[in-house]
């Protein structure tokens, strides 16, 4: 038995108090409390007010993650909202949280808040890492061997981690990644070689079986270009400067229609101490060639295809409809199920990821201002159809490679979420003139045009709605952005990246300037330090983790349509993410390393992790 100490502090702001029972459920990682009612013999929920409560619980429920605050409206006593700034929690172990809320309680469903230092929830993983009797492990600089990562990696394995452990080191996992990673939206197929870029017929295809221009003309040479980083300043960590390369990357797909890395130099412009390094190369040279790049790629995904393409172009999206479009609207009724936790999210994220100081700025080589640099470059680098699935994938040339799975049920799901959103839509406009007659609307999507994307008319995004399939398009990109995109970039990033040597955070030695000087023990001593691995595994393993109160795509718990029709069509859109997630099932049991980001069943409605 163990007693959790809650103070509830009420608002001091007009009409806050309420004189309705207040019920209250403390949930961590170890379990969850009764749903207890908060009683007093005296009012306790007026404006200002500071109130004690005790609730008692079997057993610890471990760290505290959530609380769920619920309203219960009496016969004789008048509904009245009530306005909660906060919540503070004393576990008996002692353990101090706080449950930040700020905002009107008026119905009497259950009311779900995260602990405003939600990231800090690594502490879990660090426990973890205790039972396992790893923690000396920390007191280490760099790591000894490979056997001292696979230790690390027991803290927490999934399906997919424990693969990428095996298979990292193999040149055609290092290809699939590029297509079904946490980075789906680099590659492109390369019909021309870049003039940084100097490989011949030789150095490529060295067993002399193929030509380049012959491949390329089949369509079978791929690029990928992370010239977003070039000359991007690097991190210092623990008073050591941080190395971050702009690698390009030339694949080939081969017979077997494997993705294969053909080429790899890691510096932008060519020179003669940037080898341009090949799979004939030696072991380890090659090795490390590829972590360089699996390096940048973690740096660049992180703050271009996660941070920016979906975290803050959400916030954007959601903060436009919540200045611009009432509670009555039909646009806001599709979307705000949409904006759930997004703002809170972001706001944790600037206190304590990318804030000065923050998480990320400890253990990345982009950390600091190079994240800054980073994230103005990709922005000038954001378009319209690069949001837009279907124009992404053709403007990349990829409608017809294989084995590639984020393309194949990201298309269906635009298609399914296009056939709501048109339907719905089509309900409360019937023309074209109805669409641009409604300045709500049109002011929504001004404001995410001047404000989301600095008035830019390079990256094509509309300053205006003139047609339905306009207004249509653009929402229904909003809503797989927020979802399945989402989805696509956060939700595996402990899966490939809990094995450190497969997606390194950062790297602390240069790359080589020649070959041939490269052991095991170099690759060792680049790999970043025991601490910092740890650190950004138990950060990445929390960022991948759904919340307890996760609500997922096709799910409304609060009902903002009314009419028939639209409920209808709720109903059919149900129906088709039910076939695509028995479909994309049926798939993944034929595959070694199933791709599960884009199933229904586990993308969520909104950017809330």
């Amino acid at each position: 038995m163990g007693d959790y100490e809650v103070i509830i502090f009420t608002g001091n702001v007009s009409n806050a108090s309420t004189f309705n029972k207040i019920y209250i459920k403390l949930v961590g990682t170890d379990g969850e409390s009764e749903r207890t009612h908060l009683w007093s013999c005296v009012p306790s929920f007026y404006r200002g007010a500071v109130s004690h409560f005790i609730v008692s619980c079997r057993k610890s429920l471990g760290h505290l993650a959530l609380i769920e605050l619920e309203k219960e409206n009496q016969t004789l006593v008048p509904n009245m909202a009530w306005y909660p700034a906060k919540v503070d929690v004393t576990s008996p172990e002692g353990g101090k949280y706080s449950f930040p809320v700020y905002r009107w309680i008026t119905n009497s469903k259950p009311h779900y808040f995260r602990e405003g230092a939600g990231l800090c929830q690594s502490t879990v993983f660090f426990s973890r890492l205790g039972r396992l009797g790893l923690m000396g492990m920390l007191q280490s600089n760099k790591f000894n061997c490979i056997e001292d990562i696979k230790q690390l990696l027991n803290v927490h394995k999934t399906q997919v981690s424990e693969y990428v452990s095996q298979h990292w080191k193999e040149d055609a996992f290092f290809g699939y990644q590029f297509l079904n990673g946490t980075n789906p939206i680099l590659i492109q197929r390369c019909t021309q070689l870049p003039n940084n870029l100097s490989v011949t017929d030789e150095t490529v295809f060295p067993d002399g079986q193929h030509n380049l221009a012959e491949e390329m003309e089949k369509g079978n040479i791929f690029l990928c270009d992370y010239k977003i980083l070039d000359e991007v300043e690097s991190n210092t960590i623990n008073g050591n400067k941080q190395f971050l390369m702009a690698p390009l990357v030339l694949l080939w797909k081969n017979n077997a229609d494997q993705l294969m890395p053909v080429a790899i130099q890691l510096k932008q412009k060519p020179t003669k101490d940037n080898p341009i390094f090949y799979p004939s190369d030696s072991e380890y040279d090659w090795l490390l060639a590829k972590t360089f790049v699996r390096s940048a790629n973690f740096n660049l995904y992180e703050l271009n295809a996660h941070l920016l393409r979906t975290h803050l172009l959400a916030e954007v999206f959601a903060v436009s409809l919540l200045r611009n479009l009432p509670m009555v609207h039909p646009l806001y009724k599709l979307l705000i199920p949409h904006t759930r936790y997004t703002l809170n999210i972001n706001f944790l994220a600037r206190m304590l990821l990318i804030s000065k100081g923050g998480t990320f700025a400890k253990f990345t080589s982009s950390g600091g201002e190079g994240a800054l640099t980073i994230l103005r470059r990709s922005l000038t680098s954001l378009t319209y159809s690069s949001l837009c699935i279907p124009d992404d994938i053709e403007e990349r040339g990829l409608k017809d490679v294989p084995n590639f799975y984020y393309r194949d049920d990201g298309l269906q799901l635009w298609e399914i979420i296009n056939r709501l959103v048109k339907s719905t839509l089509a309900f409360y406009y019937k023309t074209d003139a109805e669409v641009q007659e409604d300045t709500e609307l049109q002011n929504w999507i001004k404001e995410i045009f001047q404000y989301g994307f600095l008035s830019q008319e390079t990256t094509g995004i509309p300053q205006e709605f003139s047609t339905m399939d306009e207004m249509v398009k653009f929402v229904t990109m909003v809503i797989f952005t927020c979802s399945a995109q989402h989805s696509a970039v956060n939700s595996g990033q402990y899966d490939f990246g809990g094995w450190m040597p497969n997606s390194p955070t950062t790297m602390e030695l240069p790359p080589p300037k020649e070959k041939g000087t490269i052991t095991e023990k170099t690759i060792l001593d680049t790999f970043p330090s025991v601490n910092t691995t740890v650190h950004a595994m138990s950060t990445v393993w929390l960022l991948s983790k759904q919340s307890s109160d996760s609500i997922f795509l096709g799910n409304y718990p609060e009902k903002h349509f009314t009419e028939r029709f639209p409920l209808l069509k709720i109903k059919e859109f149900q129906e088709e993410l039910k076939k695509l997630s028995a479909d994309i099932k049926a798939r993944n049991s034929r595959l070694d390393l199933p791709y599960t980001y884009m199933d229904p069943e586990v993308v969520e409605n909104s950017v809330s992790i």
